[in-house]
């Protein structure tokens, strides 16, 4: 048990020093917002600059698609439209249980606005025994837990790319015009991946990037929704305009310092004035509510691998409690129309889930697995096994023993 006095002993100073990093933050923002209002005067300049040294950085600042200054209205949802949204869940494998096997757990969402029509709610469980599924990945030294997860990104998609084209069917055969969007939790850039052999990233790839042709092709435009993000990449760009070197390559000027791996803890490099302010407080200070940023496109190492109307662009939006970060595939962004209906159908389910989308909270609802039904996937497992005529089935003594206390 948390032992609260001893914990308490320990809080006494936090106080003083959130009130100092508070002031040091501010510092931090006034010098991100002078910058801002300099470089939007070098914005083409400084974008050749990126174009010309991008191998020569250790920092992969993103491209700005409209001016630096400027702030765009989100636009008002149609009356009648639909939201979908998956999310995922699993239940990991443990050598401890009755079987070695996962679980992953797929929580599908499909809200109607305007008609008086029932939602969808739902999950597809889908359960993995085989060995190609248990322990084909540990030959690339890929542990069982995070290829799980690696597939759990692959269904999420697939199971989206089905909503989507299930909802376009649907109003081809009525003759409705249906406004549709498509919501995942997170960033549609999948760095994850970055750091594995051809021979697994290519396939989950391929996989991913054919769902979202299938929404490509019903016109049902894709958003990665990031609450609370932490990224800092539209700031990095402004790294360029506080760079004080001719030229901004850091291997060198910097060599030791800013996103080396050879820097000592704490040295950074000249540009990095501003750090670690985040883009969701940057933006804070630029933004009113209904408001967003201007569009950017990542020039992340991983998109190297995506094709070029799977490109990932972003922005941000003050959506009334916080500022969010969206994701966008080029396909989106290059369609006016269906860039500015994706806007104004994430910020209409913002404000209907008061504060975060409500498509979104609904999938997770729909995935997550609690404690009680993690005991019921098992105990089913155990009455298969013991119906199949295994003997000695059951969990280990360590396991039993962590489920209850003797003292």
């Amino acid at each position: 048990m948390l032992d609260l006095t001893k914990l308490a002993k320990q809080m006494q100073g936090i106080g003083e020093h959130l009130r100092k990093e508070a002031e040091v933050s501010r510092l931090r923002l006034e010098v991100a917002q002078k910058l801002l209002h300099k470089a939007q005067w070098r914005q083409a300049e400084l974008n050749k600059r990126r174009e010309s040294w991008q191998e020569r950085m250790t920092f992969a600042a993103p491209t700005p698609m409209e001016p630096l200054l400027m702030r765009s209205e989100v636009g008002i949802a149609p009356r009648v439209h639909v939201a979908i949204a998956s999310d995922g869940s699993q239940i990991a494998p443990n050598h401890h249980e009755i079987a070695y096997c996962y679980l992953i757990n797929v929580g599908r969402v499909v809200l109607y606005y305007g008609e008086s029509r029932h939602p969808i709610l739902d999950s597809v469980p889908e359960v993995f025994y085989q060995p190609e599924d248990l322990y084909a990945s540990r030959q690339w030294g890929i542990r069982t837990e995070e290829w799980m997860g690696y597939r759990r990104t692959v269904s999420e998609a697939q199971a989206l790319a089905d909503l989507a084209e299930g909802v376009q069917e649907e109003a081809k055969r009525r003759d409705a015009d249906m406004p549709t969007l498509a919501l995942v939790d997170g960033s549609l850039i999948y760095w994850f991946l970055e750091s594995l052999p051809n021979e697994v990233r290519d396939p989950l790839l391929e996989a991913i990037f054919a769902a979202w042709e299938r929404m490509r092709l019903a016109k049902v435009p894709l958003v990665g929704y990031m609450s609370a993000s932490r990224s800092s990449e539209s700031l990095s760009f402004l790294r360029l305009q506080a760079c004080p070197y001719p030229e901004p390559d850091c291997f060198k000027h910097c060599p030791m310092q800013g996103d080396t791996p050879y820097r000592a803890y704490g040295d950074k490099s000249p540009c990095q004035v501003f750090d670690p302010l985040r883009d969701a407080t940057f933006w804070a200070s630029m933004l009113e509510p209904g408001q967003r940023s201007p569009l950017w496109r990542s020039n992340q190492r991983i998109l190297n691998l995506y094709s070029q109307q799977h490109q990932v662009y972003f922005c941000y939006v003050h959506v009334g409690a916080e500022i969010a970060r969206l994701d966008l595939p080029a396909w989106v962004v290059e369609d006016q129309e269906l860039f500015d209906l994706a806007l104004s159908l994430v910020m209409a389910q913002v404000q209907k889930g008061y504060g975060y989308p409500v498509a979104l909270a609904e999938a997770h609802n729909q995935a997550v697995v609690r404690g009680g039904d993690r005991g019921r996937f098992f105990a089913i497992l155990e009455r298969e096994m013991i119906k199949a005529g295994l003997q000695n089935v059951g969990t280990s003594y360590k396991e039993t023993r962590k489920r209850g206390s003797i003292a």
